[in-house]
């Protein structure tokens, strides 16, 4: 993983003196509060219903175990005893002492984090693929990448104020993991008829109040013009995008009201002006990518025999095997999810004492690295089939380790009322009420690969848009109603969901859920056929006909 240099401490040590003062100054009340809400807002922190929250970036998702033990630290010390992972691959810690957050940020610059640009309306934190580097159909590694965009949007002066929020998502693999055409602007790593290596990249992609699949606006784009195109349609969507009215300030509603082929025109004359003075040069992605060699694997993990005999002797370790462990490109080792979905946890929290375990069986397992995902939950990427049983006990004895993942209580889920003061409807208790529900392994098993994403609210931070099944909280005169929709997905062949019909209320909205997945049993034309495939191929009608039958 990438390591500061001097330049990069620095300005993290300097950036954490600045806000110390400024908190200080806002606290004596030498600082109006909406000049505050600017400051805090460039430092990742945001008011809440019952406290401030601070959100921590996890560039790209990847972390060391010394970092997860400060994260940890930070919990049990400033916090409740725990953290949340979110599914754009950061940390959020919801109980911080606005005059403490101050001294997180101190302690955070220790181990080369920090909250900087994970709110207000910046370049926000570059996510990608959570399997980069280990899954057997990738082209290319886009790690190095994320670090170059990462430096690139750190503290860049032009795009400090910007009329929205600005996100970009990196793959290098033939399967979208990373909800790429979901952002502002998605790149993939591709190679064109030469062999040679590049970007298609896609524009005006996002969720939120206004779901928009992203569209591509350059089909091949060398890796030496990266930023230049980059910096050239911020350049255009910070010129043109409104900002007279928030909701319609994404550069998904520009590319929308102007037309792809304006904006483009537009876009490539930009670029033709800057394109040769931000050049990336290969000795520059050279050296970036030195910062992600892989780690020292063993030549011989793959003649290890003890993996497959505990799969043949235990059952429960090989239900938790095929759905939390994924093929790894090298022979003799998988990677492993370590849950955060446990039946009765709020989905993606982790407690001081469970971060600090992973950390240990990061350090014992997998070369001391952990990866956070898009569904909320965290991955240790290296694991030697040998080690996998050992991990299995390890993590069934922190409740790390339900067999869930891919399945319907995989859920994504926001926080909803309970923390939100945006939320129109609670989501972790519901999402508890649907989970117990569904608590026979065997039968969730049965029913395959499900996305369920769940969002108390139409910022849509749990992306309901794009779940196979999308629950979003609404508000009818003070009374919590939800609204389903069916048939999203954020991969390759991405799709909004369908709205199934009128919204239902909180105590129905459970059974609305079992009635859909019963549909699904009894229509899908195999146990092989998936949800997303029946639901494409049988319509909505049959799912709303035995939902609303008795609504």
């Amino acid at each position: 993983m990438y390591k500061y240099n001097q330049t990069d401490q620095t300005i993290i040590d300097e950036r954490v003196a600045q806000f110390k003062g400024q908190t200080e100054r806002f606290l004596n009340g030498e600082i109006p509060e909406d000049h505050f809400r600017t400051l805090r807002l460039m430092n990742g922190l945001y008011v809440q219903t019952h406290a401030p929250m601070l959100r921590v970036a996890g560039p790209y998702g990847l972390l060391s175990s010394k970092q997860l033990r400060k994260l940890a630290h930070i919990a049990r010390t400033y916090d409740k005893g725990y953290c949340h992972f979110t599914t754009r691959q950061n940390i959020q810690y919801n109980w911080p002492e606005l005059s403490k957050v101050p001294e997180i940020l101190a302690e955070l610059a220790t181990v080369q984090m920090h909250a900087i640009q994970t709110s207000g309306n910046c370049m926000r934190n570059t996510t990608t693929d959570h399997l980069a580097g280990i899954c057997t159909d990738e082209i290319a590694d886009p790690r190095p990448y994320c670090e170059i965009i990462r430096q690139w949007t750190s503290f860049h002066p032009e795009f400090a104020y910007l009329p929205r929020k600005f996100k970009i998502a990196v793959t290098g693999a033939t399967r979208d993991r990373a909800a790429t055409q979901f952002h502002d602007i998605g790149l993939h790593l591709i190679k064109n008829s030469a062999g040679e290596l590049g970007f298609k990249v896609f524009v005006g992609g996002g969720l939120g109040r206004t779901p928009v699949i992203g569209q591509v606006i350059k089909e091949f784009l060398e890796l030496k013009h990266i930023l230049s195109y980059l910096e050239a349609i911020v350049r255009i969507y910070n010129l043109y995008g409104r900002r007279d009215n928030k909701y319609k300030a994404r550069i998904k509603i520009l590319v929308k009201e102007e037309g792809l082929a304006k904006i483009t025109e537009q876009v490539e004359a930009e670029w033709l002006k800057i394109k040769d003075e931000l050049e990336v040069s290969n000795e520059r992605i050279q050296e970036i990518k030195a910062h992600f060699i892989p780690p020292a694997y063993e030549a011989n993990a793959k003649n290890d025999q003890s993996y497959a005999e505990h799969l043949s002797a235990n059952a429960e370790f090989a239900a938790w095997a095929k759905h939390n462990t994924v093929e790894h490109k090298i022979p003799g080792y998988r990677a492993v999810f370590v849950s955060l979905k446990a039946p009765e946890i709020p989905p993606g929290d982790i407690t001081d004492a469970q971060l600090d375990a992973v950390a240990d069986l990061a350090d014992q397992y997998s070369f001391g690295l952990i990866r956070s995902t898009h569904r909320q939950n965290i991955l240790l990427a290296d694991v030697k089939q040998s080690d996998i049983f050992p991990l299995w006990q390890a993590l069934s004895a922190l409740n790390l380790a339900t067999p869930n993942m891919g399945t319907v209580t995989d859920i994504i889920c926001c926080p909803g009322l309970d923390f939100c003061s945006l939320a129109n409807a609670s989501s972790i208790d519901v999402t508890k009420e649907i989970n117990l529900a569904l608590d026979n392994l065997d039968y969730i098993h049965d029913l395959g690969d499900i996305k369920v994403n769940f969002s108390g609210c139409m910022n849509g931070c749990a992306h309901q848009s794009v779940g196979h099944i999308g629950i979003l909280g609404v508000d009818k005169k003070g009374v919590e109603w939800y609204q389903i929709t069916l048939g999203g997905s954020s991969e390759n062949e991405a799709a909004i969901g369908e709205r199934l019909g009128p919204s239902v209320a909180k105590h129905e909205i459970t059974s609305a859920i079992l009635n859909i997945l019963d549909v699904y049993i009894k229509r899908r034309l195999d146990p092989d056929e998936t949800f997303l495939n029946t639901v494409k191929r049988i319509g909505l009608e049959p799912f709303k006909e035995q939902v609303y039958a008795t609504h």
